[in-house]
């Protein structure tokens, strides 16, 4: 897991999905500030001895992203290779492309608020959400999700992504299946509003093509 932060401060999650790669949400990146990278934290407020700070030699957004909410996925590529240990380790990207079943229980992880208009989060949080039927996400955000690229879940009373979650993982049976796309804007806890993920499964070929260059 990684926080991806500017002048010190969360503005992002982050995937290591090789020593040298980080994928997150392509909303992440500032046009005028640089982001770094943070490997190994718990709490982002201290400086513990398991953490790595890189910086990014270059980003990599998907090249259909422009700025709305559709191939919202980002590579970086750092500066250094992580060093790692027992507190840094990639995550597998997913062999193939495997659709989740609905109401499957998934792992999502982050810095990001609690809830609507708190702070960020000091110290690594994590929670359940369960994968809702595409058709409901459709029926809600209308043009704004598109099934074959896009997962959707529902909250439990444990709570879930919110603001400063993005680019964080979705694991569902051991795997990572997404990255943190988007909330309703203020009502994360709002169960109205299914959270969306970006599916991974889509963007395998576009991932392991941007890697080698």
């Amino acid at each position: 897991m990684a926080s991806l932060q500017i002048d010190d401060h969360h503005t992002c999650g982050g995937v290591l999905v090789r020593k040298d790669y980080v994928l997150t949400a392509a909303h992440c990146k500032n046009c005028y500030r640089d982001l770094t990278v943070v490997l190994g934290a718990h709490n982002i407020c201290k400086k513990e001895k398991s953490q790595q700070k890189i910086k990014v030699k270059k980003y990599q957004p998907h090249p259909k992203y422009t700025g709305k909410f559709d191939y919202d996925i980002m590579l970086l590529k750092l500066e250094n290779d992580a060093k790692l240990d027992k507190y840094v380790g990639p995550i597998e990207l997913p062999e193939t492309d495997e659709n989740i079943l609905a109401n499957v229980s998934c792992a999502v992880a982050g810095w990001g608020q609690s809830g609507p208009k708190k702070p960020t989060s000091d110290v690594l949080k994590e929670a359940n959400e369960k994968i809702q039927f595409s058709v409901e996400c459709n029926h809600i955000w209308k043009e704004n999700f598109t099934s074959h690229r896009m997962i959707c879940t529902k909250i439990t009373k444990g709570g879930g992504v919110c603001q400063g979650d993005s680019g964080g993982p979705l694991i569902c049976n051991g795997h990572l299946r997404g990255i943190t796309a988007y909330t309703a804007e203020g009502q994360c806890d709002n169960p109205k509003f299914p959270h969306v993920f970006t599916k991974l499964d889509f963007y395998l070929p576009w991932i392991k093509k941007e890697m080698q260059k």
